[in-house]
């Protein structure tokens, strides 16, 4: 198939690439990302192959449609950017990645974790410059605490068996408990309940309009105080107001992401000469219990391999006219 990559970096083109020698399609990337003003890009190809900021509304796919785009992979697990409705609409199948080795974004939560709680990236900085002092660096033993999982998917399922693993009473959400993670002696409970006994909570649902903004005022009032959050999954399932005003009245210890509700458009670019203008992210930034990386938790060697795998077979399975067992419908 004659496939348009939107918003690429050299690391995707490698991946792709590589893996291509095995599947034969014929693939033409592009840095800037897909929307209504570059869909006119997609002129001559069969599909496009998009990623998670990419902004396929309405607009954007009755163009797609137009130029006659039969298929959108998505090479990612998330699709809340796609219009589902628009698609099916303009007869587009959409399919996903819905599984990429869930160990890398569920290791770099326990990652983001470790970091703020031993405060390892401000020792770095200050044994570089010969401070050895141990001042204000006091974290906590993650032994014994309490850990809320909120979505026990794949992801989530791999996050709760780590901290089980570290010695903690894990708590979990989610409208389908996983009967495994019970016996393994993980307490599934109401949110209510998770969010008031939990020390640490980390974010691992996908997001829609249940969990849009999941955690809002109330869910930060509900929490116990000094406890940490950490999220992983998607930006929006965080109220950035509300997550302001909980770490600014210390109602929230510790605040760890990788996602960003306002991050389409800023993460995944290099913008160290730029003046940041999103003046919620200066605030959080601001704090020194925050800390933020800029949506790599699926940035390993494994998870490339893997995304660059299903996507392609993903690309064969539906020019053979076979099953789309990754298909996402409305």
């Amino acid at each position: 198939m004659r496939v348009a990559f939107f918003s690429t970096k050299k690391y995707d083109q490698d991946f792709f690439e590589q893996t291509n020698e095995s599947f034969d399609h014929e693939l033409r990337f592009f840095e800037t990302s897909l929307n209504k003003h570059t869909a006119s890009l997609a002129e001559g190809f069969e599909a496009v192959c998009v990623f998670v900021n990419d902004a396929l509304d309405a607009e954007t796919i009755s163009k797609l449609a137009d130029f006659d785009i039969k298929l959108i992979a998505l090479r990612c697990a998330g699709f809340n950017n796609v219009d589902l409705e628009a698609a099916a609409q303009n007869n587009i199948k959409v399919v996903r990645v819905p599984a990429y080795s869930p160990q890398a974004v569920a290791e770099h939560a326990v990652a983001l974790i470790l970091t703020l709680n031993r405060k390892t990236h401000k020792a770095y900085n200050r044994v570089r410059e010969n401070n050895f002092s141990l001042e204000k660096l006091t974290g906590f033993n993650i032994y014994g605490k309490s850990v809320g999982v909120v979505g026990t998917g794949i992801i989530g399922a791999c996050f709760a068996k780590i901290m089980l693993g570290f010695g903690c009473k894990v708590f979990a959400f989610d409208v389908k408990p996983n009967d495994e993670l019970k016996d393994r002696g993980v307490h599934y409970v109401e949110l209510e309940q998770l969010l008031r006994e939990s020390d640490i909570i980390s974010l691992h649902c996908p997001l829609n309009e249940q969990t849009h903004h999941l955690m809002d005022r109330k869910a930060f009032e509900q929490m116990k105080s000094g406890a940490m959050l950490i999220n992983t999954g998607r930006g929006a399932l965080i109220d950035t107001t509300a997550v302001v005003e909980a770490l600014k009245q210390e109602k929230l210890g510790y605040l760890g992401i990788d996602v960003y509700e306002q991050e389409s458009g800023l993460f995944f670019n290099d913008r160290s000469e730029t003046i940041n203008k999103d003046d919620d992210f200066l605030r959080l930034m601001s704090f020194p219990n925050v800390l933020i990386t800029g949506h790599q938790g699926f940035f390993t060697k494994e998870a490339l391999e893997q995304i660059a795998e299903v996507s392609l077979k993903n690309l064969s399975d539906f020019e053979a006219g076979n099953e789309l067992k990754n298909e996402v419908k409305a």
